[in-house]
């Protein structure tokens, strides 16, 4: 991988360079990753991003044509400079593992290192947590109302080409069963879906022509796009030209409940009873939702899972939460205490307290000096820990990355969605359907 160094804010390396003047860039501290808010009124989130950011930061590295920019732009000084050019983060990282569903305040990761070594990650965490976890959050719901029906992303054409991979990385974990993607499913072991467009059918002289070529390649068991002309007549052609053994039709326009239902009463005339039926066409959660009761066996989703479904970012911030003095005496907690913009201060633990039928019911934050090990409980309830080490001196934890950290992550949000209670999966805007409560 090439370096990440670059994928950061300025300020993140001259508040570096302004502490090493002043003495302070050695103090250990303790920064946190979290939300004040879930976005668009939603009632839960899911983290995603985690084994992504873990790969990134081993990959923050100043080579010399990072360190030779940023000499050139009078960035930094020289002193600085030279710091930069042995920069490997040693610290430490915690925090909810990938897939794990969150609420306001969560503490979702949490770096105890120096001043230097931590603060040089905000941007490059933020960018990537912010983005794969609002991906993954929308994804969620999408799943949740698919109702078991197959669902593949295929929102590359709408997002930036990075963006296009960390999309399809996090809509699998949340859920999705493919992506159209071919570098997400090189760089993560994804599957990967696709037949054709409609400018395949336009190539050819006629939609006939178009179908017998598809099938000729790929055989009877492909998906035919049957909407570029006329939908009842492509259809008919379709199972014409494949047989009653098609594999799928694809619809990407119209009055997608009529014509689908349509679709299905034509197909089963024809005796293409196992022929399935796909469906694309701007779908999102709410139109998804809508379909449930049609009998669509696949869908594709493009620009609304990519977008985050209205909420391209989760909303995370990255604050010092406490410092230890020169000495090297307790954490002290610091926090920014604006009044729009307050956060609370000190380390951390978080627990999710479970009912006796396992359904969340409270997410438990404790802080440093209250003085509970473990929060007390109602006969029968019990809290699961929510914070896992992720990197240890520097180094992360192997079963978190990669194609493996993938999978993991993806088994982790269906076990963990089966804790929310059932108002979770309501679409409309709602509260978090379990309270933040602070000890």
């Amino acid at each position: 991988m090439t370096s990440s160094a670059l994928l950061t804010d300025r300020y993140e390396l001259t508040m570096v360079d302004a502490a090493m003047q002043s003495g302070t860039a050695d103090r250990a501290c303790l920064f946190e990753a979290f939300a004040r808010r879930l976005p668009n009124g939603r009632r839960y989130g899911i983290v995603a991003g985690t084994g992504r950011l873990l790969e990134l930061i081993q990959a923050f590295r100043f080579e010399d044509a990072e360190l030779d920019w940023l000499r050139d732009n009078n960035v930094v000084r020289q002193g600085t400079l030279d710091w930069l050019a042995d920069y490997r983060f040693s610290g430490e990282i915690w925090g909810y593992r990938e897939g794990e569903v969150y609420f306001p305040g969560s503490p979702l990761l949490t770096v105890e290192s120096s001043f230097a070594e931590g603060v040089i990650l905000e941007t490059l965490i933020l960018s990537v947590l912010n983005y794969d976890t609002s991906v993954a959050s929308a994804a969620a719901r999408m799943v949740s109302v698919a109702l078991g029906r197959p669902i593949a992303e295929m929102g590359s054409r709408r997002t930036g080409e990075q963006s296009a991979v960390a999309a399809a990385r996090a809509a699998y974990i949340a859920g999705f069963d493919a992506t159209s993607n071919l570098e997400a499913g090189r760089r993560w072991g994804l599957p990967t879906m696709g037949t054709a467009a409609h400018s395949f059918t336009l190539l050819h002289d006629s939609e006939e022509d178009a179908f017998r070529a598809q099938v000729a390649a790929f055989g009877p068991g492909t998906t035919l796009l049957v909407d570029t002309y006329d939908i009842h007549a492509g259809v008919e052609l379709a199972v014409a030209v494949a047989g009653t053994g098609l594999g799928a039709v694809r619809i990407d326009s119209g009055d997608l409940p009529t014509v689908v239902a349509a679709v299905r009463e034509q197909l089963d005339s024809l005796g293409a009873v196992n022929t399935r039926i796909t469906v694309t066409s701007d779908l999102d959660e709410h139109t998804i939702a809508g379909l449930s009761g049609s009998p669509v066996d696949g869908y594709g989703v493009g620009t609304s899972v990519v977008t985050g479904s209205g909420a391209p970012a989760a909303g995370m911030v990255y604050k010092l939460v406490a410092h230890k003095g020169d000495q090297g005496e307790d954490w002290i907690p610091v926090a920014k205490a604006s009044a729009q913009k307050v956060s609370v201060g000190g380390r951390k633990r978080a627990f999710r307290r479970l009912d006796a039928t396992r359904t969340a019911r409270e997410e438990i934050v404790d802080v440093q000096g209250s003085g509970v090990d473990t929060p007390a409980g109602a006969p029968g309830e019990n809290q699961r820990e929510l914070l896992v080490q992720l990197v240890h001196n520097g180094v992360p934890e192997e079963r978190y990355l990669g194609h493996a950290g993938t999978l993991l992550a993806r088994e982790h949000r269906a076990a963990v969605m089966q804790e929310l209670p059932i108002q979770a999966f309501r679409l409309g805007q709602g509260d978090p359907v379990i309270p933040t409560v602070f000890r």
